[in-house]
């Protein structure tokens, strides 16, 4: 083994030492330097004084000048790493500046005896006045602090506080991988084995011009003039270059161009410094010069002289220090928010894998993240091929797990994660709508097309799934979302030109049931995906659990798309967690859904606003344990999904939700039931019947039944009409409430302005995407019940179409809809339907369909001008069959004719 001489590194020793710290550290208090202790260069400095002691620049000052402005004799209790911080105002009132527009960002430059000086952040809109100016190494022995102050501002004092890492839980600790690197290279993405593979396949298909591009580059020369004592900012020009030669080197054994890579990375990351810059989530840069001298470091291994090899090393775990997860990699979880992103999973798993042989500690940290926290949470996660945190941040992060399944899987050849993992993609091909954008779920990035059409697209995730699982249909996707011509390295890594991709997703069934934990259903017409598209497509949520960060408050919601939104989510994501983010765009009330207010609800979150609404949270499992027992994330349960009898291209689809858990104790029952009709028509192409039961605790919080739309709506004689359109074609949804009656309810719209409002508080919502001045239907019951029903019928029409006749019956158990050649029936509470009932098929010469739903499970009897026994499976709920006109009886249990 090669063991890296830590002795060559002055700050690794406390580092490491660090390292080693479990448990709960107190914070230390921090060694204050006034003002008043510091010695100024008079030809440059003023000491000023209100209450406080200040030093600032002389107005004639020169603040280029080499003479340091101020100096503190600076010496601690004992040698170690230290966290700086400081103290300053602006010489001009905050107010004043504000006047005058964005505030500005100042910086000092800060040497440490005869060191490197470094530009440091002393005052900006973030932090004001008081910054963490970064971690240096101090001596315990005096020493002499220097600064240059900027203009306009005041320092008042310095502060130095011993550094304290992320307390290291005691299972990592002692946590030893089952799982470690080979001894032989290169180990990132490839191993020994299949590198000729990887060789192999650089001149075949459409790998051969991706090659020839990286060839390309890879021999020009470069050059990085940089100066030891200056340090730089990052810069992605110089780490893909030397990211691009070492992967020349890799795949040719060009040593000249390999000693090249290992020369620029070097040089590189010796004077990369990110200061204390911590806004526009810097920490991804940090990660991927991390990951890039990782790369560097593996497939150029043979070429490192000793020297270069302790420099990589101990640079890379300078800057893992300055990750958000920090170092050991335990400040925040790896199951959700930025520390599920690219931080372990990319950037210091790979370079764990890296140095391993001369440091196996940081990968003992990593790989007990991944494999013992990572892994295990995704395979419960996974049973739904769903991802928690929607459309958007849910491909962002899945794309950074797959570096981790990869980089495992190129390791070792064997994969660590569950196969579940493969069929997640699926998720974002049902979601894909024809204006080239997806169905809403979760916070949606705010992308500026600049006037080009939209097309939604995450295509190096796509690239990883679909290698990973050999899957052409993801492959297709990938190609439709442009492929990946900014990363030509990842391509080559792992593109398998022999597997073609499947340009369409039409061999997919129309519908698809999303499983337990996050449930849901998406039902289509067809796969016609392009802009002149007649497809319907329709998605009901409910049931599963709540994830946290992201993921919206939006149990049982219900999207419409035909030509155009007609029916879904009016909610957008500009910042987050600002007021109108916690307490409208997140929330239950920018979505389509039912809403129960209580007026003494708790709120929670730094949220003001009470909507009605199922529970917002901001909290996450870890485990799935945490999961399944802590009722905070229980999100109801799915009591029903079913779709048939083509399993293929359904002709009707269905789904019952629980949502009694998602909601506060106000809620004592509620159901939500979706039935999605195919009709195979043009000029009704499908019908959505809604079905909610709600029960609340106390009769006078009052229920909402909401829907929110885009265009304005019409209200007619029978319901409200919503339109929208696309590519000058016009769609429609003709929406008919049939429980309550229009005489037991009251309908109120909101528009523009007034629909982003969270009842007693207006939000201003500076965009102009047409969900900034959309519409919300809300209607409720006149009198108050604690329990009130909703049975709503969503006809969707061509533009000059009319709504089909429709015909409304009910039993004491259930609704009974007859709408062209279909008879449906659905339960009409939060149970299934128990008892015996009476269907009338219409004597009109036509065959129907009859599909019953929400049926108890067990075996049940139809008689009529057909006789037969069926048995309605438990989890399905369904039962379907074809009939002519006349009655039928449907009885529980079975019934045999005997004689016959």
């Amino acid at each position: 083994m090669n063991v890296i001489d830590k002795s060559k590194a002055t700050w690794l020793p406390a580092l490491l030492c660090l390292q080693s710290l479990t448990g709960f550290s107190q914070q230390l208090p921090a060694n204050r330097w006034n003002a008043g202790k510091a010695t100024i260069n008079e030809k440059t400095t003023l000491r000023i004084s209100d209450t406080t002691q200040w030093l600032v620049l002389k107005k004639e000052a020169n603040p280029e000048q080499s003479a340091p402005d101020v100096v503190f004799d600076v010496k601690v209790p004992k040698a170690g790493i230290y966290e700086m911080i400081t103290y300053a105002t602006t010489t001009v009132s905050l107010p004043e500046l504000i006047k005058k527009g964005p505030l500005p960002t100042a910086h000092i430059k800060i040497q440490i005896d005869q060191q490197r000086p470094t530009q440091r952040i002393v005052f900006d809109s973030w932090n004001h006045s008081l910054q963490t100016a970064g971690k240096f190494q101090l001596t315990g022995q005096p020493q002499k602090i220097k600064l240059w102050l900027p203009e306009g501002i005041r320092l008042g004092y310095i502060e130095w506080k011993e550094y304290q890492p992320p307390a290291v839980p005691e299972a990592a600790a002692n946590y030893t991988p089952a799982i470690v690197p080979p001894k032989t290279r290169p180990r990132l993405w490839l191993n020994e084995q299949t590198l000729p593979v990887a060789k192999a396949r650089l001149n075949k298909g459409e790998n051969l011009p991706v090659w020839e591009k990286v060839k390309k580059t890879a021999l020009i020369p470069f050059n990085f003039s940089f100066h030891p004592d200056k340090e730089m900012f990052y810069n992605d020009t110089i780490e893909r270059t030397a990211e691009t030669k070492a992967f020349y080197y890799l795949m040719t054994g060009d040593k000249k161009i390999g000693k090249e890579a290992v020369r620029i990375m070097t040089d590189y990351l010796s004077v990369l410094e990110f200061g204390n810059v911590k806004y526009g989530d810097i920490t991804r840069e940090v990660g991927r010069a991390i990951y890039k001298g990782s790369l560097v470091y593996d497939w150029c291994y043979d070429l490192l002289s000793p020297t270069q090899k302790q420099a990589l090393y101990k640079n890379m775990m300078r800057l893992s220090m300055e990750m958000e997860i920090g170092w050991p990699p335990f400040d925040n979880s790896a199951i959700n928010g930025h520390g599920n992103e690219a931080q372990v999973s990319r950037d210091l798993l790979a370079m764990s894998i890296a140095i391993y042989d001369e440091d196996p500690l940081p990968y003992k940290y990593t790989s007990y993240v991944i494999l013992e926290q990572l892994v295990p949470m995704r395979k419960f996660e996974y049973q739904s091929p769903r991802h928690n945190q929607g459309v958007d941040y849910g491909a962002y992060r899945f794309g950074w797990e797959m570096h981790a399944a990869w980089l495992f899987y190129g390791m070792t050849g064997k994969p660590v994660f569950d196969e579940n993992i493969k069929n997640l993609p699926d998720y974002w091909l049902y979601m894909r709508l024809p204006n080239g954008a997806m169905l809403h779920d979760g916070d949606v990035f705010n992308v500026n097309t600049n006037g080009k059409p939209f097309y939604w697209k995450q295509p190096q995730t796509m690239l990883l799934s679909y290698a990973y699982s050999n899957n052409p249909l993801i492959k297709g996707e990938f190609e439709r979302e442009g492929g990946l011509p900014d990363n030509p390295v990842l391509f080559l890594l792992v593109n398998d030109p022999d597997l073609k991709a499947v340009t369409s997703p039409a061999s997919l069934p129309l519908t698809k049931n999303f499983g337990p934990v996050l449930g849901s259903m998406i039902a289509r017409t067809g796969w016609n995906n392009e802009p002149g598209s007649n497809d319907v497509i329709a998605a009901i949520k409910g049931g599963g659990y709540h994830f946290g960060n992201h993921q919206h408050a939006d149990a049982g919601e219900l999207q419409l798309f035909y030509h155009g939104m007609q029916v879904g989510c009016i909610g957008l994501y500009l910042s987050y967690g600002t007021p109108y983010d916690f307490n409208f765009n997140k929330r239950s009330i920018s979505h389509s859904m039912m809403l129960a207010r209580d007026p003494d609800e708790k709120l929670l979150f730094r949220t003001e606003a009470n909507d009605g609404g199922s529970r917002f949270s901001q909290r996450f499992p870890v485990t799935p344990e945490e999961t399944l027992s802590d009722p905070w994330f229980d999100y109801g349960k799915v009591r029903s999904s079913d779709f048939g009898p083509s399993k293929q291209a359904p002709s009707f689809s269905y789904f019952k939700a629980d949502l009694t858990a998602a909601y506060t104790s106000k809620m004592s029952s509620y159901t939500r039931g979706f039935c999605f009709l195919n009709l195979g028509r043009t000029d009704v192409p499908a019908v959505v019947i809604l079905t909610d039961d709600m029960t609340t605790s106390r009769p006078d919080f009052k229920k909402y039944w909401q829907i929110n739309t885009l265009k304005a709506p019409v209200e007619n004689g029978n319901g409200i009409v919503l339109h929208n359109e696309l590519n000058g074609v016009e769609g429609k949804t003709f929406v008919e409430m049939l429980v309550p009656s229009a005489a037991d309810r009251q309908t109120e719209i909101l528009s523009g302005d007034k629909a982003n409002s969270t009842f007693e508080f207006p939000y201003k919502v500076n965009s102009n995407k047409p969900e900034a001045s959309a519409h919300r239907i809300m209607i409720s019951p006149k009198a108050a019940h604690l329990q009130d029903r909703f049975l709503t019928v969503f006809q969707l029409t061509a533009a000059d179409a009319a709504p089909l006749p429709l015909k409304f019956d009910q039993t004491s158990e259930s609704y009974i809809i007859t709408l062209a050649d279909r008879i449906t029936v659905m339960s009409n509470s939060t149970g299934f339907i128990r008892s015996a009932f009476t269907l009338n098929i219409p004597k009109d010469g036509k065959e129907y369909e009859v599909v019953l739903t929400g049926m108890t499970p067990g075996f049940w009897n139809v008689k009529g001008n057909r006789n037969f026994n069926a048995e309605v499976m438990p989890g399905k709920n369904t039962m379907v069959f074809k009939g002519t006109g006349g009655e039928y009886v449907i009885t529980p249990g079975r019934v045999y004719e005997t004689g016959k």
